[in-house]
């Protein structure tokens, strides 16, 4: 197995979010299998390897590259040309294009869907995020009736559905940072999610909505917007409700009453397990078992599939246009 180097900007406050956070965790995992280590490029952190030192090192062709910052993955290709790097994909949509060599890890089956129509010349694997153990049902009373993350929430959930269910139950609304979040999950009866603006506004998506699965982790039931990767793992009826139905009084009166729910809808332990270590641990083996074989044939063989290029799509379209007005002539 090749060295691995996790690449992140930084990891002080600044860069903190649920991607990096994620990013960290599979690191992690990574170091179960494989000598990995986190890398910055943006800021300069004691302890912390830095990319510009790291490039001057001899020796990199056994290492890999793994970069996932999704507004950055252009600039870093072009830094990085040359050596062996696997793309990390959490959100989808930012546009760019990557070369048949670099193989894709998809967190979310709706990325990697986005990816195989995309790039279809390249390796593209699934690797869920990874739900620690920290996020489970404590069995606990519950003294937040419901709880709200002011972060990514749309206007409608914080200007209206809010102050609706106010008078009506004990509401929190989380608007910093919290260091565990499972101890708030483990207080909370009900969480309410509403992301699809916010990813609308962003013109990307939710690459794979952690929140809403660690809520339901700690045994709450969520009210939820479905898009993007959400609806990997979301079921509304099942184990969650669609929020932001019809009018504020038609999700208020679901809401207080799933509040009254004796079984409330929420994920099983068996829905939770392809999210939990002993499931990926030997899944990310397998991976990168496949991702370092294909750095070593790629080594001594030449590509020779063709990308889906615009003007090779439009050589294609010209092509088959003309294969089907030559038939309806011979006709």
């Amino acid at each position: 197995m090749r060295h691995l180097y996790f690449l992140v900007p930084g990891t002080g406050k600044r860069f903190h979010c649920g991607g990096l956070f994620a990013e960290l965790k599979t690191l992690k995992l990574a170091q179960q299998i494989c000598p990995a280590e986190v890398v910055t490029y943006d800021q300069r952190e004691p302890g912390t390897l830095f990319l510009d030192d790291l490039l001057q090192r001899p020796g990199l062709g056994n290492s890999i590259f793994v970069i996932s910052w999704g507004f950055h993955i252009p600039r870093l290709v072009r830094r990085l040309r040359g050596q062996q790097v696997v793309y990390h994909a959490h959100s989808s949509g930012y546009g760019f294009t990557l070369p048949g060599d670099i193989p894709i890890v998809t967190v979310s089956r709706n990325s990697m869907g986005y990816w195989g129509q995309k790039r279809p010349n390249g390796l593209i694997f699934h690797l869920p995020n990874h739900i620690s153990p920290e996020f489970t049902n404590r069995q606990q009373p519950r003294d937040i009736d419901v709880l709200v993350q002011t972060r990514k929430s749309s206007n409608y959930l914080l200007n209206q559905l809010v102050p609706a269910l106010e008078p009506h139950c004990n509401l929190v609304k989380l608007e910093g940072f919290v260091d565990d979040l499972s101890i708030l999950f483990n207080r909370s009866k009900v969480f309410l999610y509403d992301s699809a603006e916010y990813w609308a506004l962003s013109r990307v998506s939710e690459g794979f909505g952690l929140p809403p699965m660690e809520a339901m982790a700690c045994g709450g039931q969520v009210f939820t917007s479905v898009n993007g990767a959400l609806a990997d793992y979301l079921d509304p009826g099942f184990n969650c409700y669609k929020i932001g139905v019809h009018s504020v009084g038609y999700d208020c009166d679901r809401i207080l009453a799933a509040l009254q729910t004796p079984t409330p809808l929420a994920m099983t332990t068996a829905d939770l397990a392809p999210y939990r270590a002993d499931a990926l641990l030997p899944r990310l083996e397998r991976i990168l078992a496949e991702i370092n074989h294909f750095f070593d044939y790629r080594a001594k063989h030449r590509a020779d599939i063709p990308d889906l290029t615009k003007p090779r799509l439009t050589r294609l379209w010209l092509q088959r246009t003309a294969d089907k007005v030559r038939k309806k002539l011979g006709r």
